[in-house]
């Protein structure tokens, strides 16, 4: 096709009684399908107009009968292209031979386009980051000699893979197994431990406690698990992820650093929110005797006066015009469907009996239960 992009390709095979020649099939696809739905939308028009480009059929014979198959390039709508495909369904003869047509697919050529563009992209930021990497020659020298001065040690009564700062470090970041350890050290990071499967160990537990935590978890369904968990029973203080489908194992040195750096420096929920949390403790020990085991759910302004006070099963319907609303303090479950709804307004933070089934929230949104004021 010259003028027109094709869109689709519109893949059928056909099996026939009998031993035909490639022209004979074309001339039954043009000829079978003339005229079943209008002028404009024969093969013929089509292909006048560059909506349909040159039809490619490959055939073989044997024991008299041929097989094959044929590719009808597009640059119509998808209607178009599932009724032409219908069309030579259709044709049951090829010649004096009766066929029998059936449609493969109708693959899109740009889904195609799009993943050999991004594959493309994929080696040019390699080559770049190989040519950065190159540039900074020296400070991966520095990190090497630091990474060789640090060896993996065993931390706790669970033996678990850690740095040697883990010890002295006033943070420490927290990863899923050994080999992320090691891709640290080798990376320069050595305030860093694993936890070893889905269980967080006490050790883990127990420095979070102690010290700043920080979770560096891969980007798949496996860091979704661990993230809900340590969010649940530690007192971490940030989650940072490598890229969505990558390991942290897998990821370079410059990746690392880069991550972390990025990431490390956006301020966590306790520090986005420590402004006004002695203000909210105050107003949630106020509001907790007249709300719990009432079902229902107090919004307040920046200055924590109400705004508005609704029944729980309406609570979603007024979040959507709750104006000016920046706490939330209800006599329920904290769902993801809520706090997505809630960030979306600029809710600060939502204080309820506790966490369902939650894998991501914004940074700048605080999640309290009563327990953790000391209620209940």
């Amino acid at each position: 096709m010259h003028s027109s992009i094709v869109k689709y390709h519109v893949r059928l095979k056909f099996d026939i009684e009998g031993v035909v020649e490639k022209a004979d099939l074309i001339g039954a696809i043009f000829g079978q399908t003339e005229g079943l739905f209008g002028p404009e939308m024969n093969l013929n028009e089509l292909q006048k107009s560059w909506k349909v480009g040159r039809i490619e059929v490959s055939l073989e014979s044997k024991k008299d009968r041929t097989y094959g198959e044929v590719l009808i390039p597009m640059s119509t709508d998808i209607s178009t292209a599932a009724l032409i495909a219908a069309a030579v369904e259709s044709v049951d003869k090829v010649g004096p031979c009766s066929a029998h047509f059936t449609l493969l697919g109708i693959e899109d050529v740009r889904v195609y386009k799009r993943k050999v563009i991004v594959e493309r992209a994929k080696e040019i930021i390699k080559e770049w980051a190989s040519k950065s990497v190159s540039e900074s020659g020296e400070l991966l020298k520095d990190l090497i000699e630091v990474a060789k001065r640090s060896k993996l040690i065993s931390y706790g009564k669970e033996e678990l893979p850690a740095g040697p700062s883990v010890y002295t470090s006033d943070t420490v970041i927290v990863v899923e197994g050994r080999a992320d350890v090691i891709n640290l050290l080798k990376a320069g990071i050595d305030n860093v431990i694993a936890i070893e499967g889905v269980k967080i160990p006490e050790s883990v537990i127990k420095l979070s406690k102690e010290k700043r935590v920080v979770a560096f978890l891969d980007g798949d369904r496996g860091g979704d698990l661990i993230s809900k968990e340590l969010s649940q029973i530690t007192n971490i203080n940030k989650i940072i992820r490598a890229p969505q489908g990558k390991e942290v194992e897998d990821l370079t040195p410059t990746e690392i650093i880069s991550i972390l750096k990025r990431d490390m420096e956006a301020p966590s929920i306790e520090e986005v929110s420590a402004p006004y949390q002695e203000q909210l403790s105050e107003k949630v020990h106020e509001l907790f005797p007249d709300i719990n085991n009432t079902l229902e759910a107090i919004m307040l302004d920046e200055n924590f006066s109400q705004i508005i006070r609704v029944p729980i099963n309406e609570l979603m319907q007024s979040l959507e015009n709750a104006e000016g609303a920046k706490y939330l303090v209800f006599d329920g479950i904290m769902t993801q469907r809520l706090i997505d709804s809630a960030s979306k307004i600029g809710i600060k933070a939502i204080v309820g009996h506790r966490v369902g089934d939650v894998t991501r929230n914004q940074a700048d949104l605080l999640l309290k239960t009563f327990d953790e004021f000391g209620l209940e």
